[in-house]
C-alpha cells in the first residue's frame, strides 16, 4: 500500500492546480478504486487536498521537505552566497543536486526579463541536458554517470547531448576547466555557465550556476563568480574549493 501511495502523490505535476481521481490512476497504475481509497487516507494526513475537481498535493509534503537536513543545511549555507551572485551579475542563479539521472533545484533566483528557463524550486531536469548536472556528472560519483547512461540521453532541447561518446568528451572538458559552458541544451535561447560544490572527499555536493539569454551571454565574464562561489560554499561544506582535477 506505501508503494502505492507513493505511486499517486508522484503523478501530480508542476502549475496543475488539480488532478483528477482517474487521471491519477491513470498515471499511476493504480486501480481507480484503490486510488479512492488511499486518497482519502492521505487526505486524513494532509498530504494531498480534496479540490472541486479532484486533488492537489498538501501542506504536509512541503512541511517534511524543508526538514530534510541536506536540503536544508545546502539551503542555509548557500543563501547568502547565491544573494550575491545573483545582485552581482543581475541574471538567473540556481542551486541544483543530483538524484539518480535527474537535478533538483533547491534555490532559484531569476530576475526581470530572463529568459523563459524551464526550471523550478523544487523541479526536476535531466542532468545531461543542465549546466548543473554536467557539472554534477563530471565531479560526482561514476554511479551517477551510469544512471544517466542506462535511462538514455533524451532531447530536451535541439542542442541536447544524446551521444554517450559526446558527454564523456563534454565531462572530461568540465574537469579539465573546472567550469560549465551550455548553450541552449535545456531550452532554446538559454545558456548557462555552472560550478560544483564539493564536499570534504572532492566530490560534488551540489552545482551553482548563473543562467541567461544565449545571443548575449558572456561566460568568459560570469565563469570567474560563479567558480568563487561555488568554491565559497564547499568551503563552508568542508570541502576544497571548486577547481579542475
Amino acid at each position: 500500500m506505501l508503494g502505492r501511495s507513493l505511486d499517486l502523490l508522484s503523478a501530480f505535476r508542476a502549475g496543475e492546480p488539480e488532478v483528477s481521481l482517474a487521471e491519477l490512476s491513470r498515471r499511476s497504475g493504480v486501480a481507480k478504486p484503490t486510488a479512492l481509497r488511499l486518497l482519502r487516507e492521505l487526505t486524513d494526513h494532509s498530504f494531498v487536498e480534496r479540490t472541486p475537481g479532484g486533488y492537489r498535493l498538501g501542506l504536509r509534503l512541503f512541511e517534511l521537505g524543508q526538514t530534510v537536513p541536506r536540503q536544508r543545511d545546502l539551503q542555509e549555507s548557500a543563501m547568502p552566497i547565491l544573494t550575491d551572485l545573483h545582485e552581482a551579475t543581475r541574471e538567473t542563479v540556481h542551486l541544483a543536486v543530483a538524484d539518480g539521472a535527474d537535478v533538483v533545484y533547491l534555490q532559484k533566483l531569476a530576475v526581470a526579463g530572463s529568459p523563459r528557463i524551464p526550471s523550478r524550486l523544487g523541479g526536476r531536469m535531466p542532468a545531461h541536458c543542465t549546466g548543473v548536472g554536467q557539472a554534477l556528472l563530471a565531479f560526482g560519483p561514476a554511479t551517477v554517470l551510469d544512471a544517466v547512461l542506462e535511462r538514455g540521453l533524451t532531447r530536451s532541447a535541439p542542442r541536447s547531448l544524446t551521444a554517450p561518446g559526446l558527454l564523456r568528451t563534454r565531462l572530461d572538458r568540465i574537469r579539465e576547466r573546472g567550469w560549465v559552458e551550455e548553450y541552449e541544451e535545456s531550452a532554446p535561447g538559454v545558456a548557462c555557465v555552472a560550478a560544483p560544490v564539493l564536499g570534504p572527499d572532492g566530490v560534488a555536493l551540489a552545482a551553482i550556476s548563473i543562467t541567461g539569454w544565449a545571443n548575449r551571454f558572456a561566460p568568459v565574464r560570469v565563469a570567474p563568480a560563479v567558480r568563487t562561489a561555488a568554491s565559497g560554499l564547499s568551503r563552508l561544506l568542508g570541502g576544497p574549493p571548486a577547481r579542475a582535477r
